[in-house]
């Protein structure tokens, strides 16, 4: 049993107050008003006996103490979250067959845990899953070959197909490590480099060739990689730069050591990741497997991303239902 004075709310509020270090910011997070978030907090103080924020800074900083109490409270709103995000699916036994297809950007992460939920779930049923690109996925969900499918969106209406909106992932710049000294002209600099370009075929090249040619920017043709991995692997060895998304760039973290991560210096733009169901299949189905994909996303990748790169708060974020 909690302690009288902690509660749930409280430990979200103290959550989003140490991450942002402001009540307003925390009350956009909790929907909350502000006075409530400062209660909450408050309370939680009270109950506990100790300052977990220090109120006479702005932005407000975690105390000792709170840093001890805030890695616990993380820990145990990750665990309920999670709970929360399996029971969400919880209800396909009825189903007798499933196909889906994932974006392979969330091999690394988000896959495996899916997998795990809904073969919980499905006891009875038949069920396939495949990882590819994009464009690969779009194919075979417009052929009927999958009942569901996550994907990058193209934007465009398909015949007997409905789209429930996910994420929304911008596009960044990925460079070698230290390759763009502080002050410097990005642009500039960036001539010193070939850019490293996604497969012509994939959906993510087509994206961001559109958006430069948009901008009237045009870079030598050198390098075309279809491995992400790949390319990102290309990046640390100091071959070029690239433009990717945090989805991509989180999948790759076995070589953040060795790049650098930046905003756009150029025009921001982003795609969005969808999923994607028959008009002819059961609503309620998708929409459920939708859900449990925001969550999981939000838990599994967009968290650990908004921690190592602050500056796309906003910007990477789940689109609410």
């Amino acid at each position: 049993m909690l302690m009288k004075g902690v509660t749930l709310r409280g430990l979200e509020v103290f959550e989003a107050l140490a991450k942002t270090g402001s009540v307003a910011q925390a009350s956009d997070l909790t929907g909350l008003s502000q006075p409530a978030v400062s209660q909450q907090l408050r309370n939680l103080e009270k109950a506990l006996g100790t300052d977990l924020v220090d109120h006479g800074k702005r932005p407000m900083k975690v105390t000792p103490a709170g840093r001890s109490f805030l890695a616990r409270t993380e820990t145990v709103l990750s665990e309920l979250r999670l709970a929360q995000s399996e029971l969400t699916v919880m209800d396909l036994t009825h189903l007798s067959t499933l196909s889906i297809g994932l974006i392979d950007d969330f091999d690394n992460d988000l896959t495996p845990r899916l997998v795990t939920v809904l073969a919980d779930s499905l006891t009875k049923c038949r069920f396939k899953l495949i990882t590819a690109p994009s464009h690969e996925i779009s194919e075979a969900m417009q052929a009927q070959r999958l009942h569901i499918a996550v994907a990058a969106s193209t934007g465009e209406m398909l015949e007997g197909v409905i789209e429930y909106p996910l994420v929304r992932d911008p596009f960044m710049l990925v460079t070698p490590k230290g390759f763009v000294p502080d002050g410097a002209d990005v642009m500039a600099t960036l001539q010193n480099l070939p850019l490293l370009r996604y497969a012509r075929e994939q959906l993510i090249s087509r994206q961001i060739e559109g958006h430069l040619a948009r901008q009237k920017l045009d870079f030598e043709e050198r390098f075309e990689i279809g491995s992400h991995l790949a390319l990102i692997a290309m990046v640390a060895r100091r071959v070029g730069w690239t433009i990717t998304t945090p989805l991509g760039y989180m999948r790759a973290a076995r070589f953040h050591d060795q790049i650098d991560a930046f905003p756009l210096p150029i025009a921001s733009f982003s795609r969005t990741i969808s999923l994607f169901a028959g008009a002819d299949w059961a609503d309620r189905v998708p929409r459920d497997v939708a859900q449990t994909m925001r969550q999981l996303v939000q838990r599994q990748m967009i968290d650990p991303a908004l921690t190592q790169l602050p500056w796309l708060s906003g910007q990477l974020r789940v689109i609410d239902a």
